[in-house]
């Protein structure tokens, strides 16, 4: 039976050993940090990702434990400046609809990301900004919403400002609940906004943009589906996803501090981004620059 899932380290573990994956794992504090390489052709269509390095970081819940969010905040920042380019323009792109909570996480993590390609000339060096990197921030909605894939809206943009990577911020889907909140993925693959949620669009990798893009997200949903059948198993499962799926209709599960959730995860990866784009800054002048 198929789950659903947007992380490389559950998808791994449903396929167990498998050759063509390289892992390591290390602990920080009390982050676990798990490292994925799929390097062969044959692992990449068994798990369902592409070729490429995955890292995914298991933190205390966020709406429960938001004790010392400095050191992950630090952390999170060395793996996101680790797979993008050290210099040139940094286009950040929030994905979701700002209209649905578990969707939020992307718009909400933009507005906290610090943009400075217009920051420039003496002005900039009179206030000692002029060691800012170059960043534009864009959320640019969803289809739904503005008539335009948003693929196509951020190949425009690329073309315009030629950056020298795409950063791309978007709400996961896991196949686990424990996994709610608690858990970051960082990828150099790209991404296929939505596919979380089971309406996949045109995905978002090197290949269509021409750039490098990594991608940045926090599992928000459940599928409805995953969670029966995995509750069930054996012969009553596919009875389970029926009856969770009335009129064939997907549902997805989300905590109910999904509200939290949302405020306190795009806060992380915001800060975080800010940090791995802006190494000559401390975290206390950036959150000063931000607010």
């Amino acid at each position: 039976m198929f789950f659903r899932t947007d992380l490389a380290l559950e998808a791994q573990e449903s396929a167990q050993d498998l050759d063509g994956v390289e892992m390591e794992t290390d602990k920080e504090g009390d982050v676990v940090v798990t490292r994925l390489e799929i390097v062969r052709d044959e692992a990449a269509q068994r798990l369902g990702k592409p070729l490429g390095s995955y890292v995914t970081l298991e933190i205390p819940p966020i709406t429960d434990d938001y004790r010392d969010p400095e050191q992950r905040i630090a952390l999170l920042a060395q793996e996101i400046a680790a797979l993008l380019p050290q210099e040139g323009l940094v286009l950040v792109a929030g994905l979701g609809n700002t209209a649905i909570t578990p969707d939020n996480l992307g718009p909400r993590t933009a507005h906290t990301v610090l943009a400075t390609r217009h920051i420039s000339g003496e002005w900039a060096r009179a206030t000692g900004l002029d060691r800012l990197r170059a960043v534009a921030v864009l959320a640019p909605g969803v289809l739904g919403q503005t008539g335009i894939e948003t693929g196509e809206l951020l190949f425009s943009v690329v073309q315009r400002l030629r950056p020298a990577a795409l950063l791309v911020v978007d709400a996961l889907a896991s196949r686990r609940l424990d996994r709610l909140g608690c858990t970051v993925q960082l990828s150099n693959t790209g991404i296929s906004p939505g596919s979380g949620v089971g309406n996949a669009r045109p995905k978002i990798d090197q290949t269509t943009m021409g750039v490098p893009v990594v991608s940045l997200g926090v599992p928000t949903v459940v599928d409805a589906a995953t969670i029966a059948a995995d509750l069930l198993g054996g012969e009553h499962a596919s009875k389970a996803v029926d009856a969770v799926s009335p009129r064939g209709a997907s549902m997805m599960v989300t905590p109910r501090e999904v509200d939290l959730l949302i405020e306190r995860a795009s806060r992380l990866l915001g800060m975080a981004i800010n940090c791995a784009l802006q190494p000559e800054f401390t975290l206390e002048e950036l959150s000063g620059l931000v607010s």
